[in-house]
């Protein structure tokens, strides 16, 4: 799978480009602030209709403008499948080989994608809710039932929470029976997503680390807020909880609480490990993806590393580039050439980008 060609219109602070794409390496060259990062978040809204950074559609376009446009030619295998994402007026449309797309679930996981960016820190670092956001993305990749399923947990979440603050003083335990129910049936589902998800990662996790930090040890550990082995396990918890989620007013278990730690030997890195090692630790999980992917879907994703050369020092560096493989695409920014080695740039499309503009170097 890569990414043959793609337009994007008032997207960001990019006014209109068109940019044909190496089906192995492509390398954006520029300083901040000129339209480097913006290219590669247009290609993962491409993939997935929205920002990689939490933005909304109304803030990714660009300023002045009242719509903007990303469209994409992906090559996989001997097919040609076209994508297309339009805002404006309030209202966005997806197209998959132009014919437009109702539900996003039947457009998100056709295009593959593995993004890296500096504020990827903040999936070891910061709240459950970013590490949930995170792989509740990456299974929507892998598993488009995925999605649906989420889709469905949160619907009744949001009807389960809402009638036991409405009717606190006076609940039918029959009917939050039923939706307790029906929650159950769809978190036992994600639960078993998720464990097979992060078993499969850790079977390629620590192998990849070391090769860029020459330690052994590193592996990650899925943190549910409840484990049983049976629906009527998970029922009669609930049920014994009943009073404490009346109280509080909200649904106080199941997968919208669950969590994941980056471990080295005995040693959570969330707390124990410096900003390199944690640097290092979510990289390599998404380096470990990368088999994941073509394990799983037949084909590997594209990889997108923004600016995370200059975070590394020469070692290291040097041993993430050998993860550069000439059957997978890469789009790679970065704001000295000097950060990748020559045999990678030889082979290599390198494009300069400047205010917003793209201009394609033949001297490399």
């Amino acid at each position: 799978m890569y990414l043959k060609k793609i337009e994007i219109v008032n997207f960001r602070n990019i006014e209109k480009i068109n940019i044909d794409f190496n089906k192995n390496v492509n390398i954006f060259i520029g300083k901040n602030a000129q339209g480097k990062t913006s290219i590669l978040e247009s290609i993962y809204s491409l993939a997935f209709s929205k920002s990689s950074k939490g933005f909304s559609d109304e803030e990714l376009i660009r300023r002045g403008s009242l719509f903007f446009k990303i469209k994409g030619s992906l090559k996989i295998g001997n097919s040609l499948k076209k994508m297309e994402v339009l805002y404006g007026n309030n209202e966005k449309k997806v197209k998959l080989n132009n014919t437009y797309v109702k539900r996003i679930s039947d457009y998100v996981s056709n295009m593959n994608v593995i993004m890296f960016t500096p504020d990827d820190l903040d999936i070891v670092k910061k709240s459950p809710l970013i590490r949930r956001n995170f792989i509740n993305i990456e299974l929507c990749q892998l598993y488009n039932k995925y999605l649906v399923i989420l889709n469905e947990y949160n619907k009744i979440l949001k009807m389960r929470n809402e009638y036991i603050r409405k009717h606190y003083s006076n609940i039918d335990y029959n009917y939050l029976d039923i939706l307790t129910s029906n929650l159950i049936d769809r978190a036992m589902l994600i639960y078993d997503y998720r464990e097979e998800y992060f078993n499969d990662i850790n079977k390629y996790l620590d192998n990849t680390f070391y090769k860029i930090m020459k330690i052994f040890g590193l592996r990650v550990v899925y943190k549910k807020s409840i484990n049983f082995d049976s629906k009527e396990g998970y029922m009669s918890f609930y049920r014994e909880n009943y009073f404490s989620d009346i109280e509080k007013g909200a649904t106080n278990f199941g997968p919208h609480k669950d969590d994941f730690s980056f471990y080295l030997g005995d040693e959570d890195l969330k707390f124990y490990g410096s900003q390199g090692m944690q640097r290092i630790a979510i990289l390599s999980f998404k380096l470990s993806e990368i088999n994941l992917f073509k394990e799983v879907k037949g084909n590997y994703p594209i990889v997108l590393l923004d600016d995370i050369f200059s975070e590394i020092d020469l070692e290291r560096r040097k041993n993430l580039l050998r993860f550069i493989k000439s059957n997978i695409q890469f789009i790679i920014t970065t704001t000295d050439i000097n950060n990748i080695s020559d045999r990678i740039i030889e082979r290599a499309s390198v494009f300069t980008v400047k205010e917003g503009q793209i201009v394609k170097r033949s001297d490399k």
